[in-house]
């Protein structure tokens, strides 16, 4: 176990030696969520306060081919060019990374997503006017009252980090919580917590089903993207109600479609009845051009007789 720790410590040494006193302090920076290098060497990041912007700094070829083979051989891989891909976390704060390296670019990139320091609960969301008082209200009620919630957006809207703020509702409960997830990004501070990650020989529907066997009070999975949608549906519509789930989805009113697209992953035929009967509430938000975040949208599906779905705003 000793030596595991010394040769773990040498390769965070080394990993942070390759990233350089510039990356790493945007690592060590709080306002910063996401780092992403471009093939041409510039480097962008992203600021909880202003969105993206562009660093001005410019990081050399050897370098940025040295940070994503390290990244790589942590996880015991090897990348090379019929290997041109990692997506895997790093130690540094639980980051998420992709990288990629010719030939399907020019030259080496990738994107870092910083795992969130600080828990946004629903008051500063307030503050910051990304939801109303009354919105806020609806939702805290809707935690409290066990409704399954699940969070759209798209690409970098903040769903991961509004489903923080959701969780946050329940500090201190003596509910029994398991939360699924890819990488751990969700944080919850309670006592009877179990938390589960996939990995290469382990699915987000091999969780799920197994999660089920867990005397699970809620279920809560950080984002669903393939036919796992279905085991989820069926376990919040019998007898597990209280979940929380971000989707991948450009508006309300795709989300059915979106889950159903899901579905399909995992069963020719699609059980409509089971995405309205499961889903309580769904909440759409989105990211404005100034790099803000905004909740859109508030409510509630339904299937109409003529089989499509109806969204039913709240707030």
């Amino acid at each position: 176990m000793k030596y595991e720790n010394v040769a773990k410590q040498r390769y965070l040494d080394m990993l942070e030696t390759a990233c350089g006193p510039k990356i790493m302090a945007f690592f060590n920076d709080p306002n910063i969520i996401e780092i992403m290098l471009n093939p041409n060497g510039e480097l962008f990041v992203e600021r909880l306060s202003e969105g993206k912007v562009a660093t001005g700094i410019n990081i050399p070829l050897a370098q940025s081919e040295n940070i994503i083979k390290l990244v790589a051989s942590y996880k015991n891989q090897v990348i090379h060019a019929k290997s041109p891909m990692i997506a895997t976390d790093i130690p540094f704060l639980g980051a998420r990374f992709q990288g990629w390296i010719p030939p399907v670019v020019a030259q080496p990139t990738f994107a870092i997503r910083k795992r969130a320091t600080q828990i946004f609960n629903l008051d500063l969301y307030i503050q910051k006017k990304i939801l109303s008082p009354k919105q806020a209200e609806y939702l805290r009620e809707a935690v409290l009252t066990r409704k399954n919630i699940i969070i759209t957006g798209g690409t970098g809207s903040g769903k991961t980090t509004f489903a923080n703020a959701l969780l946050d509702v329940l500090t201190g409960t003596t509910e029994r919580i398991l939360v699924l997830e890819d990488l751990p990004e969700l944080q919850i501070l309670a006592e009877d917590i179990v938390t589960l990650n996939t990995s290469e020989t382990v699915s987000m529907r091999d969780l799920v089903k197994g999660s089920l066997r867990m005397r699970p009070d809620r279920i809560i999975v950080g984002e669903v993207r393939d036919g796992a949608a279905l085991e989820l549906l069926k376990a919040w519509n019998t007898g597990h109600p209280g979940g929380i789930c971000t989707l991948h989805a450009n508006s309300v009113e795709s989300t059915p479609y979106r889950l159903e697209d899901l579905i399909r992953e995992a069963s020719v035929s699609i059980p409509h009845y089971l995405i309205t009967e499961a889903i309580d509430i769904v909440v759409f938000i989105e990211r404005l051009k100034d790099g803000s975040r905004r909740v859109r949208d508030i409510g509630t599906l339904k299937t109409e007789h003529s089989g499509q779905y109806h969204f039913t705003r709240v707030l």
